[in-house]
């Protein structure tokens, strides 16, 4: 599925805008080769290990029958499946390169400690039944009330933030730990009483993604007012990426240890628990294990790939469509230039992949994995365009994502409660690796170009930049319930579960 995007990165940077130096054609090629193998890999891994993991832990946390150590180990959990998430990661490099202020390790810790409250909240949500529709339209208020105090310049990268916090490592893991303790108690309620419902009004299945993704969102409101109260307005760096020189060796062996930090930290919580709890067979045991090796293979070679061939092709295809020396209505071919990318990169993504999988299975294949795939591309490239016109116009971000969440939150009242939660779920993996590594480049080369061209009254980078993440979580809400809203109309609901 990583074909559509290759073809257009390379039809712009060979027809469109050439590159001046013949080694990045060969980044391009070395760059997509190793998305496909690595991709390839890591999804095989995924099924053998990341994914029965969160699933089992999901069904023993039930065993414990303590609220209070569930909320705990799902904060744990949250914890380090996002601190591990190489997406976040990538942020966190581009926001320090922009303002040295935002320390690296500490806007991980941040934003994984905002994660770990709400799948925390999420599971007792779960376990209580508390209203998925009443859960968001309270959080989304809380965050818009917020929004108000905090630094314009961390206002689009909170929401930014929120997106990359759930990606190829932490949406698997978390979204199997939630379903985990769904399936269980949907199995002891209906020993007790009986299936009473459709599967259409299940609010328990999905929804974890979506509660955990507000969690940075507030995580990096205060981060951003603390900063500002410390060190005042921030000095805006300029933008720049990893230096072309660098090769993919090179990247490959940097990224060992951040691939490590994203896998060994699920194992050290799950060991435990299964010689404590669990005592899976000894051969089912071997069987996860063994598939740590492709995820930890898959990985390294996919967001290598990344670094190595793709991310600066987003910063110079962002930079070149606002080149003072090209025609003024040449930037507007960037409008369905980023419509088809946005979508591309959606069908690549690894953890869109992994949730269609799971919705298909969970709707007895009545809903194909394919049909929220290509529902999500089209969210994804209307949130590419949004994200451009805003970074063009220089128009503050809030006025674009506060009618499109009211929009999504009014949308909830006629859509079946299983597609709520399916909608923000959906909102937050569609921010993964590659979209981070390709779609921000590219909107910050933009935001540059931008900030050159309109001199000192420019908006900084920092702030006008970010955000693509930001109407990439967004626009998959509407998208969604839509589909929601299609589907109990002309579909037969599938039966409860």
């Amino acid at each position: 599925m990583s074909a559509p995007l290759a073809v257009i990165i390379f039809i712009v940077c060979v027809f469109v805008a050439p590159m001046q130096d013949p080694f990045d054609y060969v980044r391009l090629a070395v760059g997509y080769a190793g998305v496909v193998v690595g991709q390839t890999l890591f999804l095989v891994g995924l099924d053998m290990s990341i994914l029965p993991i969160g699933e089992i832990m999901g069904r023993n946390l039930i065993k414990l029958k303590n609220f209070v150590l569930i909320a705990f180990f799902g904060l744990v959990f949250g914890l380090l499946a996002t601190v591990a998430e190489p997406a976040l990661a990538v942020l966190a490099r581009q926001t320090h390169i922009l303002i040295e202020e935002v320390h690296e390790i500490v806007f991980i810790w941040v934003m994984g400690a905002g994660v770990g409250v709400f799948v925390a909240f999420s599971l007792i949500r779960i376990v209580k039944e508390i209203s998925i529709k009443l859960v968001f339209a309270l959080l989304y208020a809380a965050i818009f009330i917020m929004v108000i105090f905090v630094p314009q310049e961390f206002v689009a990268l909170a929401f930014d933030g929120s997106g990359a916090t759930t990606g190829d490592v932490s949406v698997p893991f978390i979204l199997a730990l939630g379903l985990g303790v769904s399936a269980t108690l949907a199995k002891l309620k209906a020993v007790a009483a009986g299936p009473d419902k459709s599967l259409w009004d299940d609010d328990s299945t999905f929804g974890i993604i979506g509660i955990a993704s507000v969690g940075p969102i507030l995580a990096v409101f205060i981060y951003g007012m603390v900063l500002n109260a410390l060190y005042g307005t921030p000095t805006v760096n300029p933008y720049d990426p990893v230096s072309a020189d660098t090769s993919f060796i090179a990247v490959l062996l940097s990224n060992v240890g951040n691939i490590a930090l994203a896998v060994v930290p699920l194992l050290v919580v799950f060991l435990p628990f299964q010689f404590l709890l669990i005592k899976m067979p000894r051969k089912d045991l071997i069987k996860i294990l063994i598939g740590i090796i492709p995820v930890f293979a898959g990985l390294l070679i996919f967001l290598s790939s990344i670094d190595f061939g793709f991310a600066f092709a987003g910063k110079y295809i962002g930079e070149t469509f606002l080149d003072p020396s090209r025609p003024s209505w040449f930037r507007w071919i960037l409008l369905p230039l980023s419509f088809v990318l946005g979508a591309a990169i959606t069908l690549t993504e690894p953890a869109v992949t992994v949730l269609g999988d799971k919705l298909e299975e969970i709707t007895g294949k009545r809903i194909k994995r394919m049909t929220i795939r290509m529902t999500l591309a089209l969210g994804i490239g209307a949130a590419a365009v949004l994200a451009v016109i805003k970074i063009i116009t220089q128009t503050n971000i809030l006025l674009f994502l506060a009618p499109l969440y009211a929009v999504a939150l009014i949308m909830m009242k006629f859509t079946p409660k299983l597609f709520v939660g399916l909608a923000f779920d959906s909102g937050g993996v569609t921010g993964g690796a590659l979209t981070s590594a390709l779609l921000t480049p590219l909107t910050l080369g933009i935001a540059q170009a931008v900030a050159t061209e309109a001199g000192p009254e420019a908006q900084s980078v920092l702030t006008n930049g970010f955000g693509i993440i930001a109407f990439i979580s967004v626009t998959p809400l509407i998208a969604v319930q839509i589909l929601g809203m299609y589907a109990a109309k002309h579909g037969t609901p599938p039966p409860s579960q």
